[in-house]
């Protein structure tokens, strides 16, 4: 018994290889980028895991027929400027921000109606939970309440991938979506949070934790509309911790550090044998004083194309990387030749040198050359890493909730 998935911003396909073996079925996926011409993460996608049921077309200008129902919707969406909501033209309802990638997830969930999934697994960068600046958290109050109106509970969780044993120390919010339908969620409303969240939860069972803060409570109030315009207006901090669960409008919300006495890997534990490094990847001698100017500290006068003359400062940052811990998080810009601040530098028998595209895959845990194809250079093939998610984190949660997932269609069988 399969359980049916829809991947959306599937990238070079993250969620997929952390779902499949588990016994979910992504039965549609879709890639899109706008701001390239040639789609070269698609042409991946399609290289790993075949054209069938793949859509390369903007999400925005997908009939929702087209989409075959589900069970399970998931996907990493882009990170924006979120869900800021405004009310329609002449008409009941809403819509969200022009171009912003929540409201495609919204409107395939509302459009398919009884036919929506009863699960979902999202994925972003932690900052969501205190965006933006003049109104802390909103953009997620904004998902959740959505949500809610959908008939959705929501369980979220900030995981770093380094705190669990893995290679790379990645912060991302991960959340889960239970219709009002599913047993979870009749199980949630009986349940204690707290013990859910710390012992029990779909998150909990695969990601302990412990709580380091009482948990705090409180009610997502209004419209979407008036969330967007008040919620935590003028506010510093976001109520939104690493932990928490909102069901029937109610969140609850509390701070919690990870519990994990396992194996761990390390850089050190991932690079490729020098014998086998092409030497493009060494750093030239001449660029030494730069990259070592990029990653120190600076204290320096400044002056802006206007002849403004301004102090600038910045941390050092370690030079090299060291290898015996996880590593930094690997950014976009983590390709080319060129010295950065943010590339990551490691110093082996024969030098410093940057990282291959291999290692990168291996840092988010992908399989050896999962991005190499005819046509994708190096820089792209870096440029993806940056972009993707840590494979075992998708893996342990995918696993703890097909369990639950798989109960519940025996019993829809039975």
């Amino acid at each position: 018994m399969s359980i049916k998935v829809a991947e959306l911003f599937a990238g070079v396909g993250g969620f997929r290889l952390g779902l499949e073996n588990n016994g979910f079925n992504i039965v549609w996926s879709n890639q899109w980028e706008p701001l390239t011409k040639v789609q070269h993460a698609s042409m991946v996608y399609v290289a790993r895991f075949g054209q069938q049921g793949h859509s390369n077309v903007d999400i925005n200008a997908i009939p929702i027929s087209k989409i075959p129902d589900h069970d399970l919707l998931c996907g990493g969406f882009p990170c924006q400027d979120y869900s800021v909501a405004t009310t329609l033209n002449n008409s009941k309802g809403l819509k969200g921000k022009k171009g912003v990638l929540w409201w495609s997830i919204y409107r395939i969930l509302e459009k398919k109606g009884k036919r929506k999934p009863k699960y979902l697994f999202l994925e972003n960068v932690d900052r969501l939970l205190k965006s933006p600046a003049d109104q802390r958290g909103r953009d997620f109050a904004v998902m959740l309440q959505s949500l809610n109106d959908l008939g959705y509970a929501v369980e979220w969780r900030v995981i770093n991938a380094a705190d669990y044993g893995m290679p790379q120390r990645r912060r991302r919010v991960f959340f889960l979506g239970y219709h009002k339908s599913t047993k979870i969620y009749k199980k949630i409303v009986k349940a204690r949070v707290h013990n859910w969240l710390i012992d029990n939860g779909t998150v909990a069972s695969v990601f302990p934790v412990s709580a380091i803060s009482k948990s705090d409570e409180f009610d997502l109030k209004g419209d979407l509309v008036e969330i967007t315009k008040n919620f935590n207006k003028n506010k510093k901090v976001s109520p939104f911790l690493n932990t928490g669960i909102m069901i029937k409008s109610k969140v609850s919300t509390l701070k919690t550090e990870p519990i994990y006495k396992g194996d761990k890997v390390y850089l050190k534990d991932i690079i490729k044998k020098d014998s086998d490094i092409d030497k493009s990847f060494f750093i030239d001698g001449n660029d030494i004083k730069k990259w070592e100017y990029l990653k120190g500290s600076k204290k320096e006068k400044r002056t802006t194309k206007d002849g403004f003359v301004y102090n600038y400062t910045e941390g050092g940052m370690i030079y090299p990387d060291k290898l015996n811990k996880p590593s930094r998080t690997i950014i976009t810009g983590e390709g080319g030749k060129s010295p950065s601040r943010f590339k990551h530098v490691i110093e082996t028998d024969r030098g410093l040198r940057r990282l291959t595209p291999i290692e990168l895959e291996r840092l988010n845990m992908f399989p050896d050359d999962h991005t190499k194809l005819d046509g994708i250079t190096d820089a792209r093939r870096s440029f993806f890493m940056g972009n993707a998610l840590v494979v075992g984190i998708i893996k342990k949660l995918g696993k703890s909730l097909a369990l639950n997932m798989m109960m519940e269609k025996q019993d829809e069988v039975i």
